[in-house]
């Protein structure tokens, strides 16, 4: 099972993260996630435990556990398909559309562009 740790303390390391998990069973896999310009962790990670009890156990365990001042919040990861939180857009969106393009209509008092420097 993959589990989402959340609230992580900066400081805290993989293995320091992967020691506080084998209490409760057999940690497959642990990933601090980092910014990918300075390589310093973004406060959360992932989990990954060899059965889903011991993942069960570690949640309930280690759910609102406070670490270094930090109130860890853990709960079973979702699959990426199932978020909702993009909105299901495929990411980017937004915004008034390009160019400006076809009739514009009313300009208002600006009938006199054509013979601008004619006048006279």
């Amino acid at each position: 099972m993959n589990i989402y740790v959340g609230n992580l303390p900066y400081n805290m390391s993989e293995n320091d993260l992967r020691a506080a998990f084998e209490a409760y069973g057999t940690v497959t896999k642990v990933s601090i996630i980092k910014d990918k310009f300075s390589g310093e962790s973004r406060g959360f990670a992932f989990v990954e435990m060899a059965s889903d009890d011991e993942a069960r156990a570690a949640i309930s365990g280690l759910a609102d556990k406070e670490i270094n001042g930090r109130t860890l919040r853990i709960n079973e990861a979702r699959p990426r398909d199932d978020r909702d939180d993009r909105g299901g857009r495929g990411g980017g969106g937004g915004g008034r559309g390009g160019g400006r393009g076809g009739d514009r209509g009313d300009r208002g008092d600006r009938g006199d562009r054509g013979d601008r420097g004619r006048r006279g």
